[in-house]
Formats: C-alpha cells, structure tokens, sequence
C-alpha cells in the first residue's frame, strides 16, 4: 500500500487514528492536508498549505510523515512550540501508531547550560551579589543530574533572568574542542542525538543561523533528511532575513571586553596590560552608543550613507574608527599569548571577527540589501537582504547535493496569505512554483463569533485614541468579568491603554491588569488563564509576540480587541527598501505590500479568539477605517466570517450572552 492510502486509511473513520486518539474526530480538511503531504513525501517537490486554525495540522503533517520511515526535520517557529511537539504530540502519535521512532530536540547553544562557562561564572560570582549566588547555586545542583542541559527543564529560572548569558555559551565564546568540558558538553550531545535519529525537532532561528554560519551542526543533518516541514511557515520569511545579513552589537563588545579582563588576569597575568585594553575597548563601544544618544529609544534609523540618520556623520566615523583601534590593540596582544590557553585563543579569533564587520559596517551597503541601526539600551547594527526568496532558491529547494531533487519541503501555517496563490507568503520565500493547498477552518464562526468595530471611537491618528480604547475596554470587560485580550500595534499605545486601565481599575480591584513585559509571558499565560480563580477576572495588555501563538480556548478568553489596524510603521527602514524596490517595478506599494501585511497580522490577531469548536466569542477592531474605508472591506473579506454588529445595543446583547455562558447552568450554544 502507498503512503496516501495508508495516510487516508489512518484518518478515515473506524481507521488506526479513531481507535487509538481518544479525542480524534475525522475531519474532511485535515485528511485532505494529511494525503497531500504523503504524495508529496513520495514524489519530492515542494507544497505549501494554508490550513484554517482547527483543521489538527500538525497531524496533517507528523502522520504520513512518521508512517513515510523517511527522515524528517521539523521546524516551528518558538522553543515554546518545540518542546510541545517533542513532548506532547510525537509521543503520543508514535505510540498511537505504534512507530518506534527516534526522535531528538535540537535548539541553539544559547538554550543548553555550558559547563565550562558555569564553572568560571561560579568563580568570579560575587559575595555581594545574593541573586546571583542563589541562582547560581541552584543551577548548579540541578547540572548534577540532567542529561540534556535543556535550561527549559530548570524549574522556576526566569527566562528573562541575565545569569542565562552566563551559564551558556554562544558562538563568539564556545571554545569548541579544546573546551575542557568537551567531553560533557550538553550542546554538542544534542547535536549528536539529532544525527541519529528518525526525527528531528528544530526552530526557524537555529534552521536560518545554520544556514548563514554553518555552525549548529545542521550542515551535516540536512543532507540526511529526505522531508523537511516548516510550522508556524508565515514567519520565515522575517526570521530568515535577521540570520542572511550581518549584525553587530555593542552588547556583544561588552560582553568580550568583560571575558578579555577575566581571562586575561587569569591565564596571563603580567604579560599585558589587560585593564587597560579591556577598559580601551568598553569605553569605545559606550562612546559609540552615546553618538546615538539623541535617538529615541527603540528606534530604528535608516543607514543609507556613511552615517544612520540622527546621527552626526563625523562624529560616528570617529567612534567607529576609535574602536576599530581598540579592536587592533586588543588583537596585537592576543597574538602575543593567545597560545597559552583555548580562552585567549578563543578571544583572538573573536576579536578578529568584530574587527572584519566594523570595517564591513564602515563601508556602504551592498545592492538588494537594506541596513539599519537599532537604538535601545545597545545600538545594534544590521544589514541584511530584503527576502529570503534567493536563499531558499539557490542554498535549499535547488541544492547541488546528492538526492534534493526528492527531498519533499513541506510549508504550512494557518495564514499565509489572501489570494490563490498565497502570494504574501510564496514570493519574498522564492516559492512561486509552489504546490498550493489551501483548506478552511472547520469552524462555525457565524454561530461561534461577532465583529464589532465601534463607530464613536476617534481615528487613531487622533488625540485620546488609547484613552477612549481604554475606557471601552474597562465598560465591555467588566460585563463579562475580565476575558479580555487587548491587542496593541505599538509598545506606546500598550503603555498607554494599561496605564489607563490600571488606574480605572486602582481602587475596586475589579479586575486584573495584566501587561506585557512586566511578568514573563509563561506566567502572564498561566494567570490569564485561571480567569477568576480565586481573585478577580483579568484583561491582559499586550503587543508583538502575542498577537500569535497564543492559545486560549474555552471561557478565559471571550474578547480580542485590536487598537487599530496593524499597518507596518512606513519609516521602519526594512519597509521602506521593499516599498522602494515595487516602486522601482512598477507595482503599487499599498497594494502590493502594505495591505497584504495588514491583513495577515490582523488576521493573526483575529485568530486569538475562537480556537475550539466550542468557544464563543466577540472581536472588536477599534478602527473605524475598518467599516468605513474601500480597504478596510478588503481587509474584513480576510477575516474568518464572523457576524457583524454595529450598535452598542447589539454589544450590550452579545455581552450579556457571553456573560451567560460562563455560569454553570448556561451552556447553549446557539447563544447568538
């Protein structure tokens, strides 16, 4: 038997999938997607599907390709959604389908705990330091006895917390073979392990860090795979363009001047001044970052000639040109001694490194790229191409090595864009050949959501925008005890709306305020959704990363709401070099880029709020752009379709509903 038939039995009713996955259901769409992705593992080639949230894709694809017994790399977007897929949905299917699978976690060094660096941050930890210490002193007991050195298996260790950059190791400080702890090392037993097994769980960011420096060990996996499958696919494109470039960090040269003084003094004390060249090389990055003091932080400032805009061209030249000196002292008297220990030789190559990409950053920006300076506590400075389109056509899908022309690419998300072709998606990623399969959500959302855009609230290019999304927020909200997702397009409207929020909620208590950024996403998650519990319900603000990945079925969430419509900001310097080159094609910049982006954000934000077929809920846009404007129907056809309201009587009736099914004794679904 073929593998589609054997896929298509799998998923058919009474089949291996019905009797084995208690909460299994058969779904046309998800069979559909299941049979496409075994044709495709069996003649090779390349297909990209679209699969409404609630199809079960990722049992579309884990499935005919477990049942295939080729080797699979599996790629997702967030370590969040990789430890999922390795710990929840391979188990379970391998022991669904009674399939002995190897199966491996591959992430980037920055997520396993570096035993070397560990045994030099405990002896420089300081006294007075009490945090450090504790956390230290835990990490340490808990390196005794895991096997992975997966710091995602530390209970209780802050993801934010800095001792994380401590304990790990990156590319500039890996010391590689002549590492003493070499033998042990949990980075490379993950790379290891992925070499030998069946499956291979990744994320974007390792895939495309591997791709630009060869360097996580993917070099020699991928040759060996025959079926690649990218989840989450709608962001490699914007992944993939921060690992194809170059990037520099003033952070970085910090951070190596603080090794360069520690491992100095220790291995060759007396042989150099390392004080002073250490000290030579902080001050240096610092005074680069004063240059750009002016900016405002966060900022992204267009680099178009010698110097990024806002920043006084000669005064930059100056600073980049003092610390390439400084660079070149340091280099000078590494050379000296680099010899006596794997850390100094370490320096010296990294030292060397920062030396080749100031001189690069002193040039001019090469044709088809775009570069940029990011202003926040570090500068960082970028360059890096417009798509991937020429990366994944010449260094993936067209690779010169041995079988690739039987390798089966697998791409797949819930949006990936709004015409036939899902032309947002296939073109910046060079997949316009692309096999497309396009399958809807199963959901109801006519009996299952309502749309409401209010019609009173200002434009949000106006005064009091954030104020009165606030206070409508705080009025909507406290009808169905708190339920509410507040969506943001900027970090300044999420200050804004929390703050307001915060304050007309200070002295009842009511409800929770909960805010991006001030509590690590996993536990904002975990008290977003206890709802009541035993305290007040909640409204959680929050921009960027939540407007996807955030899954909250059931009663905890009944209302999304967007503050406006989540156009691109059009001086963002890497939207302006895309703007200019349709422009220079010909094409229409609105049309062709920022309505598309426009419309698979929302739609992203909008698919935060109906996530099972039992939810209900209501989606509020406050935009007025989005009722009243020729584009804004363009955007509304992209939406799932949900029924429409448009009076605050109409909210007030659906509130009341929404209330309704949260009490014990209600639980009718046709609540509309």
């Amino acid at each position: 038997m073929n593998l589609q038939n054997l896929t298509r039995e799998t998923f058919a009713p009474g089949g291996l999938l019905s009797r084995t996955v208690e909460e299994f259901t058969p779904r046309v769409g998800q069979t559909d997607m299941a049979v496409a992705v075994a044709r495709t593992i069996e003649d090779g080639g390349v297909l990209v599907v679209e699969a409404g949230t609630g199809i079960g894709k990722t049992f579309s694809y884990l499935v005919p390709a477990l049942l295939s017994g080729t080797r699979v790399m599996l790629s997702t977007a967030t370590k969040t959604l990789q430890d999922q897929l390795f710990g929840r949905d391979l188990p379970r299917l391998m022991k669904a389908l009674g399939l002995p699978v190897r199966t491996a976690l591959l992430k980037g060094r920055g997520s396993y705990l570096c035993l070397h660096r560990l045994a030099v941050a405990r002896q420089d930890a300081s006294p007075s330091d009490p945090v450090l210490a504790r956390t230290l002193a835990k990490i340490e007991a808990w390196a005794q006895l895991t096997r992975s050195g997966d710091l995602a298996e530390l209970p209780g260790l802050d993801e934010r917390s800095p001792v994380i950059a401590v304990v790990t190791s990156s590319r500039d400080n890996c010391l590689g073979s002549q590492c003493p702890e070499f033998r042990g090392c949990h980075v490379n037993q993950a790379r290891r392990d992925a070499l030998a097994a069946d499956v291979v769980v990744i994320n974007h960011h390792l895939f495309f860090a591997d791709l630009a420096i060869r360097e996580s060990g993917m070099a020699e996996l991928l040759p060996s795979v025959q079926t690649v499958i990218f989840d989450e696919a709608h962001q490699l494109n914007e992944t993939g363009v921060q690992f194809l470039g170059r990037q520099l960090t003033t952070g970085q040269l910090l951070d190596f001047a603080r090794d360069l003084l520690l491992h100095g003094l220790q291995h060759a004390r007396g042989l150099q001044d390392w004080q002073t060249l250490a000290f030579d090389a902080e001050h240096a990055a610092r005074d680069l970052r004063l240059v750009a003091g002016q900016a405002s932080p966060g900022a992204k400032l267009r680099w178009v000639g010698a110097a990024p805009d806002q920043v006084d061209e000669s005064a930059w030249q100056e600073a980049l040109g003092a610390l390439q000196a400084a660079c070149a002292r340091v280099m000078w008297a590494l050379d000296t001694v680099s010899a006596i220990a794997p850390d100094l030789m370490r320096l010296s190559e990294r030292v060397s490194v920062f030396s080749e990409k100031l001189v690069f950053f002193s040039g001019h920006c090469a044709p088809d790229s775009v570069r940029w300076l990011d202003v926040g506590v570090q500068l960082r400075l970028v360059e890096s191409p417009l798509d991937i389109a020429d990366a994944v056509q010449t260094r993936l899908i067209k690779s010169t090595t041995e079988d690739a022309s039987q390798r089966a690419w697998i791409f797949t998300s819930a949006t990936l864009g709004a015409d036939a072709k899902l032309s947002w998606f296939t073109e910046p990623c060079g997949l316009a050949d692309a096999e497309i399969l396009k399958i809807d959500s199963p959901f109801n959302y006519g009996e299952q959501a309502v749309l409401y855009v209010p019609r009173h609230l200002p434009k949000p290019s106006q005064p009091g925008h954030s104020a009165q999304v606030a206070d409508f927020v705080a009025s909507a909200a406290s009808v169905i005890g708190g339920r509410t997702l507040v969506l943001t397009t900027t970090l300044r409207a999420l200050q804004a709306v929390s703050a307001a929020l915060q304050r007309h909620f200070s002295e009842s208590g009511a409800l929770a305020i909960l805010v991006q950024g001030q509590q690590p996403k996993r536990e904002l998650m975990e008290r977003f959704r206890q709802g009541k519990g035993d305290g007040p319900g909640c409204i959680l603000v929050a921009s960027t990363s939540f407007w996807e990945g955030v899954d909250v079925p059931g009663d905890a969430l009944q209302m999304v709401v967007i503050d406006k419509l989540p156009f691109a900001p059009p001086t963002d310097p890497l939207v302006e070099a895309r703007s200019r080159r349709l422009v220079a094609a010909s094409r229409s910049v609105f049309k062709d880029y920022a309505l598309p982006e426009a419309a698979m954000a929302l739609k992203q934000g909008a698919g935060r709020l109906i996530r099972r077929e039992s939810d209900r809920g209501i989606l509020v846009v406050c935009d007025t752009r989005l009722a009243l404007t020729g584009y804004g129907k363009k955007l509304l056809s992209t939406l799932p379709p949900m029924r429409q309201i448009s009076s605050e009587e109409e909210l007030a009736d659906v509130l009341q509903a929404l209330e309704a099914l949260t009490r014990p004794s209600t639980k009718d679904p046709c609540w509309l």
